[in-house]
This record gives C-alpha cells, sequence and structure tokens, in this order.
C-alpha cells in the first residue's frame, strides 16, 4: 500500500472526526485534486477540517489509490484492511466460519488498528460516519462488507488517533473510504480470477458511469455498480489440511461424534460390560466411551485415534476434513451521487449508498446425542444388559448426521445510507452542512443440515434413524424432508447524524494564513435484534437457544462540538490545535484536546509531532445486553486438579460461561502521542518513521476464561461452583460437588492497556533506466508494546508476539511492493510479511491428560505479481497471480477459532490464485 509521501497529513489529523465533515463540501474539489494533481485547489485530508494544498499536510495518513487498489488485485475493503500495516487481530470470514460454535456476530468483517479492537477504529465513508454491524456482540464496528468498493477513489488511513473532528473514539485511528467524485463519462470493469487447487474462484463486474460539469452544466451525476461473487472453499480442496496432520498433532481438539456413532455408557453399563469380557479391538473396554466399528472406523472423517477425544475403544471425528474454509458469497452495491450548483457559491449534493452481502458459512454436519434402547443394538443386546439393567437400558449414541447433509447459514448483511447535504461560501466563512442517515440489517438463516429436535429424537428411539450404518430410504426421506429453512436472527441498526462545519481565514502569519474551523453534530444511535419462536424453543439440532441475549432494543443521543485552529507561525513552523466537546446520554460529557506540530526547516527535512485524548463510550452492547451464554476452550480447573492428584483426563473440560452487560460502566479514556521524521534526500526518494504511544484507561472488557481460571486466588468469586449454596439459576446446590457450574464474565472497566510502536514508510519512485522506470514502496509497522491489565493493579499481559486469550499482535508487519513500467506495460510485485510468535499452547487432551507440545508459529509472507497493458487509451488489461509461491497457512495449535490447525485470523487458505480484469472506458 502506498505511504504517503512524507506530505504532512495535518497535525491535527489525529483529530479524527474531520471525516464528517470532509464528505460534504469538498466532493468536488477532492477528486479534482485526485484526478488532477497539478491543481493548487485545497482539499481536506483525513484528519482536519482545514483545506489546505496536500502537499501541507502534518501527521501520519496513509493513502491507497486506486491504482494501488487494482495493482494488488484487491476486490473487497476486508481484502484492504488486511494488507495494512498498522492492522491486526481484525474479524475475518475465517474467524466467521464456525458454525459448530456460537454465532455471535457471525459474518462481521472489521477493521483493528494497532491491535487495540474493532471498537477503537473509526471506519468513514466520504468522511462521514457508517451504521455500525447490528447483530449483538462484544464488537462494534462496521461491517467492511458494507463498503461499495467499486466505487472508492482512494482510502485514506489515519495512523494517529483520537480525532478531535471525527471523534475521539478513534482511538487506534481512522480508515476512511473516499468515493469518486464529479466523475464523467461510462467506464466497465470485468475481473475473474480462480485457484490452483479449485474453491475459492471469484467473478466481478462493474459499470460507472457520470454525466454534468459542475462548472459549464451547474451539476453532476454519478454512479456506480457492482456485482462480486465468490466460490466456496472445502477442506476437501486444500492439501495443507492434511499436510497439518490435525490428526496427528491435534486430536484432542476434535470431536466425539462421528459416523458411525460412538457410544456414551454410564458407570454402571460400562462396569457391566467390562465383567462381561465385552472386547473392543480385541481388548476389554477400559473407557465410557465405545465405537463397535473400531478400529476400522470411516475415514477420512471417522478415524481411529487413541489419542484422540473418542480415546481408545472409540472413534475421533476430524470435522476439518467436514467443513469450508471460504464462504460462498454474493455481493452487490451500488453509490449514486449528484450535486448541483444553486449559484456562483452554493451546492447542494446527494449521496446514496445500497449494499448487500449474502455469505454462506457452511459447517460441519449436525452432530447429536440420541437415546437408543439396548435392544436395538444386536451387539449390547447379546450381552445381556437390558436384563442387568432394567433402569438403565437407554444407550447415548453420539453420532453425525451426514446423511442430512452439511449445516450452511445464509447470513445476509444489507446496509443503506443516504446524506443530503449543502455547501457554500458566506461571509467569509466557507460552511457544509448535512443530514446522514444510515442503516444496517443483519438477517442468519438456517438453510441446510439443521432439523427439528423432538422429531430428531423420536426418529432416533423408533429406529427410523440408523446412527450406525446406511439409512434405510424411510430415514434418508425423514433427513431430507424434516430440514429447516428459516430465518432463525435478525437485527437493524441506523444512525441518524446532523452536522454542520464553518471554516474561515483570520489574519496573515509570517508563513501563511491562520485558519479556523468549528463545527458541531447531533447524532442517534438505535439497535434491535431478536430470535424465531422456533430459535427461542430451543428445539433446533446444532443451533441452541441464545435466550434472551439476542433481543436487545437501546437507543441514545450523541452531540459534539469542536474547533480547530490552523497557525503557521512562520515558513518552517506549523501549529495545529482542536478541541473536541462531547456528550452521551447516560454516559456524561468529555472535553479532549489534540495538539499538532509541523517542523520543516528545509525541503528535504520535515518533523512531526501531535498529542492528544481520546474517549470511547461504551456501546449499548456492553451497556444493556442480556446474559448471553457460551463456553470455554479445554480447560483445566485448578479445583478439580488439587483434588484429583493433577489429573486433566478428569479436569479438563469446556466451561459454561455467561457474559454479562453493565449499565454502570464508564467510558474508555485514553492519552496518545506521536512524534515522526519525513526526510526527502531527493525529489525522487522520501523515507518516514513516527513513533507512536497509546495509553487506554478504564478499559471496557470481560477477563479471559484462561485467565480467570489460570487465577484462582485473585478471581475465584468470578467462578461459580455446584457446592456454593448461591442460589443461581442452573447451578442446582450440592455440597459434595465442587464442579464449576459457570465462568461469569463481566462487563468491567478492568486496568490498563498500552501498545507503542514504530511505522516505517520508505517510497522511492520515478527511478529511470533504459529498460523502463522502476519504483519501491514500504509500509511496515514494528510493534514495541501491546499489552493489558485484567484489573486495576494487576500485572500487565503482553500479546506482542504471544497468542494470548483470542489473538496476538505481530512485532512486524509489512507491505512491500516493487514496480516497473515502460510505454504501455507494467509489473508490480508485492509482498506482505507477518513475523513469526509463540502459540496458545494451551490445548488439553482430555483423555490422556496432557498438554499440547508447544509451538512456535512461523512467520508468513506472501507475494503477489501482477501486470497491466495499455492495450489502448481506453482499454486497460491486467492479469496477476496472489501468492505466487503457494505458501500455505503456518500450522497453529491455537484453540480459540473453531477451525484447527492454523490461526484464520491473517492467513489466507485460497494458496495461489490467479486472475483476469478488464477496463474499458467510454469518454
Amino acid at each position: 500500500m502506498t505511504q504517503p509521501r512524507a506530505c504532512p497529513p495535518p497535525v491535527l489529523r489525529a483529530t479524527a472526526l474531520a471525516a464528517l465533515m470532509a464528505a460534504a463540501g469538498l466532493a468536488g474539489n477532492l477528486a479534482q485534486a485526485q484526478e488532477a494533481p497539478s491543481t493548487l485547489n485545497r482539499v481536506e485530508v483525513t484528519g482536519s477540517a482545514i483545506k489546505r494544498l496536500e502537499s501541507e499536510t502534518a501527521l501520519p495518513v496513509q493513502v491507497i489509490t486506486r491504482a494501488d487498489i487494482v495493482k494488488a488485485g484487491i476486490t473487497t475493503a476486508a481484502e484492504l484492511v488486511a494488507s495494512l500495516s498498522a492492522a491486526s487481530n481484525s474479524l475475518t470470514d475465517g474467524v466467521s466460519i464456525g458454525t459448530g460454535g456460537f454465532k455471535d456476530q457471525m459474518g462481521f468483517n472489521s477493521a483493528n488498528l494497532r491491535g487495540l479492537g474493532t471498537s477503537s477504529t473509526l471506519v468513514l465513508l466520504n468522511g462521514r460516519r457508517m451504521a455500525n454491524f447490528a447483530s449483538p456482540g462484544d464488537d462494534s464496528g462496521v461491517d467492511l462488507n458494507t463498503i461499495p468498493m467499486a466505487a472508492i477513489q482512494r482510502v485514506e488511513v489515519l495512523l494517529d488517533g483520537a480525532s478531535a473532528i471525527y471523534g475521539t473514539d478513534a482511538i487506534g485511528g481512522v480508515v476512511n473510504f473516499i468515493t469518486r467524485k464529479d466523475y464523467q463519462g461510462v467506464q466497465l470493469d470485468a475481473y475473474a480470477g480462480a485457484s490452483k487447487e479449485g474453491g475459492a474462484g471469484k467473478r466481478s463486474a462493474s459499470l460507472a458511469g457520470g454525466t454534468g460539469d459542475i462548472g459549464r452544466d451547474g451539476f453532476n451525476l454519478f454512479g456506480v455498480l457492482d456485482l462480486q461473487r465468490t466460490d466456496a472453499l472445502s477442506t476437501s480442496q486444500r492439501q495443507f489440511i492434511s499436510d497439518l496432520k490435525i490428526p496427528e498433532r491435534l486430536p484432542h481438539l476434535l470431536s466425539s461424534a462421528g459416523f458411525p456413532a460412538n457410544i456414551r455408557l454410564s458407570r454402571d453399563q460400562r462396569d457391566y460390560l467390562q465383567d462381561q469380557g465385552f472386547k473392543i479391538n480385541g481388548k476389554t473396554i477400559s473407557g465410557r466411551t465405545i465405537n463397535l466399528s473400531a478400529p476400522g472406523c470411516q475415514p477420512p472423517h471417522t478415524l481411529y485415534l487413541p489419542e484422540g477425544i473418542g480415546g481408545v475403544d472409540g472413534c475421533t471425528y476430524d470435522f476439518m476434513r467436514d467443513i469450508e474454509l471460504y464462504p460462498k458469497t454474493d455481493k452487490a452495491s451500488f453509490l449514486g451521487r449528484g450535486v448541483f450548483q444553486l449559484d456562483s457559491s452554493t451546492q447542494v449534493f446527494v449521496e446514496t449508498a445500497l449494499t448487500r452481502s449474502k455469505s454462506w458459512y457452511v459447517g460441519t454436519s449436525n452432530r447429536i446425542d440420541g437415546e437408543v434402547d439396548v435392544a436395538r443394538i444386536p451387539a449390547l443386546a447379546a450381552t445381556g444388559l437390558a436384563d442387568a439393567l432394567p433402569d438403565d437400558r437407554s444407550i447415548t449414541v453420539r453420532t453425525r448426521l451426514l446423511d442430512a447433509g452439511k449445516r450452511a447459514s445464509e447470513l445476509t448483511s444489507t446496509g443503506q445510507r443516504v446524506v443530503l447535504g449543502l455547501t457554500g461560501s458566506t461571509a467569509g466563512w466557507d460552511y457544509d452542512l448535512a443530514y446522514n442517515r444510515s442503516t444496517n440489517k443483519v438477517a442468519d438463516r438456517d438453510v441446510a443440515g439443521y432439523l427439528l429436535y423432538d422429531k430428531t429424537m423420536a426418529a432416533f428411539a423408533d429406529g427410523t434413524i440408523n446412527p450406525f450404518g446406511l439409512q434405510s430410504d424411510k430415514g434418508l426421506a425423514f433427513l431430507r424432508n424434516n430440514q429447516i429453512n428459516e430465518e432463525v436472527r435478525s437485527a437493524k441498526g441506523t444512525m441518524e447524524v446532523f452536522d454542520i462545519k464553518g471554516t474561515r481565514a483570520l489574519t496573515q502569519l509570517a508563513g501563511g494564513e491562520m485558519a479556523l474551523a468549528i463545527g458541531a453534530e447531533v447524532r442517534r444511535e438505535k439497535g434491535s435484534s431478536a430470535a424465531s419462536a422456533l430459535l427461542l424453543s430451543d428445539n433446533i439440532v446444532g443451533d441452541s437457544t441464545p435466550g434472551d441475549a439476542q433481543f436487545t432494543n437501546s437507543s441514545r443521543k450523541v452531540w459534539a462540538v469542536y474547533g480547530e485552529l490552523n497557525a503557521p507561525v512562520s515558513k518552517e513552523l506549523e501549529v495545529q490545535l482542536a478541541l473536541r466537546h462531547d456528550h452521551y446520554d447516560v454516559v456524561g460529557s468529555t472535553t479532549n484536546p489534540k495538539i499538532g506540530l509541523r517542523y520543516s526547516p528545509s525541503k528535504q527535512l520535515l518533523v512531526r509531532a501531535s498529542a492528544g485524548t481520546g474517549f470511547r463510550a461504551p456501546s449499548l452492547n456492553d451497556l444493556y445486553r442480556p446474559v448471553k451464554t457460551g463456553q470455554t476452550a479445554v480447560l483445566p480447573d485448578p479445583v478439580c486438579m488439587k483434588e484429583n492428584d493433577n489429573d486433566l483426563s478428569t479436569c479438563a473440560d469446556f466451561w459454561e460461561t455467561r457474559t454479562y452487560a453493565n449499565p454502570k460502566l464508564k467510558p474508555e479514556t485514553s492519552k496518545q502521542f506521536s512524534f515522526g521524521l519525513v526526510i526527502e534526500p531527493h525529489p525522487q526518494w522520501t523515507v518516514s518513521l513516527d513513533y507512536w504511544n497509546i495509553a487506554k484507561k478504564n478499559v471496557i472488557s470481560t477477563i479471559g476464561d484462561d485467565v480467570i481460571l489460570g487465577n484462582l486466588s485473585k478471581y475465584e468469586s468470578l467462578v461459580h461452583r455446584l457446592n456454593e449454596n448461591e442460589g443461581l439459576a442452573g447451578c442446582d446446590y450440592d455440597p459434595e460437588d465442587s464442579t464449576i457450574c459457570f465462568i461469569e464474565l463481566r462487563k468491567e472497566n478492568r486496568g490498563r492497556q498500552r501498545a507503542s510502536g514504530l511505522d516505517i514508510g520508505i517510497d522511492l519512485k520515478g527511478l529511470k533506466s533504459s529498460v523502463g522506470e522502476f519504483g519501491v514502496r514500504l509500509a511496515g509497522t514494528v510493534v514495541l508494546k501491546s499489552q493489558k491489565q485484567t484489573g486495576f493493579g494487576d500485572d500487565y499481559i503482553s500479546n506482542l508476539g504471544k497468542f494470548v486469550t483470542d489473538g496476538v499482535v505481530q512485532r512486524w508487519r509489512h507491505r512491500l511492493t516493487l514496480d516497473w513500467s515502460q510505454g504501455a506495460y507494467s509489473l508490480a510485485l508485492s509482498n506482505t510479511y507477518s513475523s513469526a510468535y509463540t502459540d496458545q499452547n494451551s490445548a488439553i487432551d482430555t483423555n490422556s491428560g496432557t498438554i499440547v507440545a508447544p509451538n512456535k508459529v512461523k512467520a508468513y509472507s506472501l507475494w503477489d505479481l501482477s501486470g497491466a497493458w495499455n492495450a489502448t487509451k481506453d482499454l486497460t488489461l491486467r492479469a496477476g497471480v496472489k501468492n505466487l509461491l503457494n505458501t500455505t497457512p503456518p500450522y497453529s495449535n491455537q484453540a480459540y477459532f473453531f477451525l484447527s490447525g492454523y490461526d484464520p485470523s491473517y492467513t489466507d487458505p485460497r494458496g495461489r490464485f490467479a486472475y483476469l480484469s478488464a477496463q474499458y472506458q467510454f469518454r
């Protein structure tokens, strides 16, 4: 991605709210500056409300142009964010795909700058806010699927957080997607790509058209329609899944529900069968899990793994052979914009964006624990078990409903956004005002592989379903005719904003005009979500009821005023000051300053610095969401370990969690500063180095369940046990049983978070030679510190170069691009790199009682190559290969994400991917 030429982004740009204003009246000027850089029009740059020449800006803004986006083969906003060196631990489709787990915020793709959390990164469209992803959950932010990518002219990433212009909640930074404006003509684009091993193919087409010249005709109308379709990617299509050797390395992270079914015996049933000498694989059974087909089982999905979760007498199901790694998607978006000149100094504009993203998340075939009478299992009936234990003749079978097909959920995220505004000049002021209404709707539909629980249990009991072999015609008909196709979850989020801003010159200083900007905004946020009656009845196999946790209905109002002053004290020194006051219903008010300095003693050197404070109010979900039930990864209970001679096979398990909102939460606050140098030893060579430091306090979070169980001396009050007579629902009191009932995860203000690092940019361009012109660009980030307290006064826990609870922040990430061009031809070779780190190393084998072998996750480096041919002045053809070396995701033993064997939060399972694209313009 292109690192902005050391050109100084506005010092105050750390003011992240200025983008709100930039969207409205700046439209025409931004486009002209973009498409005709030789003009001297003053424009807004992300981070400041004051127009200035692009070469006058002062703080670090990383700019990715449309040419960069096309050259990199990027077709979605999520792909672009994944390439940013400053982004870490963002939400991706790979993270969402685990339909075997809990569906909280499935389908959400987010940006996460500095690894401070999705909720601390502000995503804007033309400098104005968008509605957040509607589904309730721990993360609050814009769904990148609702960005109309074909309409984007450039992306500006403000790497200095807490903006006094856009909003002081932008603690990690701002990603501002800026659309084309004042376009004239028609442009057709087509794209098609396929992966080397099949799956994840992609096709897209877009049509852009515009008419009218503001200066000549007094209007401009512009629109872009974009259609995209991506194919699913199954594990069966990727050799690297086999090469990871997941069954051998992580047998205990697999499943005990396979096909043919495992039988889960009661203790009395096991003891009786042992006394009868009942054998599996030629040996008398030793455990409570047995499989009558062992050791044959049914490869490749159901395996005999004595060290696996199925144990020595059973079979283990490798769900990584029965899942998709990449969803099928169908996306459509439209962005339209009209600008009309009312008089010589006034313009009115309207902008509308409509997006729809459908994703089909396909997980494993459904599993169920069915009850079967022992008489229906000949091998067990022959032992006399039914007569010996007449009150215990029901056998539990853990099986996978392969013949019902894989579970599939259709997730539809739609966005609607309308901005109506007025820009102009009066009495020496340039003004910009607009009304912005943005909505996001999410619908989650169970479409395949889900069945009614009561009917399925009855079908087991009467023999309609055979859990041990081929289904009868009657069984197949049942599995085919009783599937659910119904919307089970829905959510809607709405944001309405009115903002106004004015700028003017005040007086002439030694370095130029002192300029002032003042502005205000009023915002209303609303969110609601619900579950279907069927889902609430808890009668869907494989999709448990969320209870009240899915029902939310809340709103709040926010108003803010701000000001910015730009003072060029001398030709060398510029000072920028900003101040913002926000008021949130219930939460209260805050005032946050920002100061920026730009010092340029020569054309070859620029020194820039900023300091400011930030404020992030708790989200509506943080404050009001009903209790959400979930579960941990397999973790040991220290109390049980003490009582059972440290036997992990007895004391490690999935423990229930209950996450509580907290209406008494305080806002997060932050202090941040940055200091940087931009050196231009030659007009063709720019180097930038920026140090950044962010400190948050009153961090809103829950404590990681692994952290709680690892420090019971401090957090025992959060672990609720059956021998504690607390009167809690679902925790039947038993003074003799210390088993965990549930672990309490409560939203609290918990201590501080600190992050710091260096952003490095190198830009060499226009290096001419006899064989063409060359260029080199590097945008890299080295993180020096990333740590968080779990409570006030606690020691800091670092996730820098180490996977902790739910993710990792790599020490070094970069994007390097080498360019070549000659005449009508051009080439680009790019490298995206993430450094190695220490793995989670916490997975436990509950059969053998051993912990997974420690692992170091290897560095991840992808090379991309693309080439273009300008066949005519109107036609451009491009071909490219992403992941040129077919590099596979490195092995990881992380146990947080549903997918096993690698970390899906930053890796790409597609492998080598080749594409062709064409662009034709009618001028």
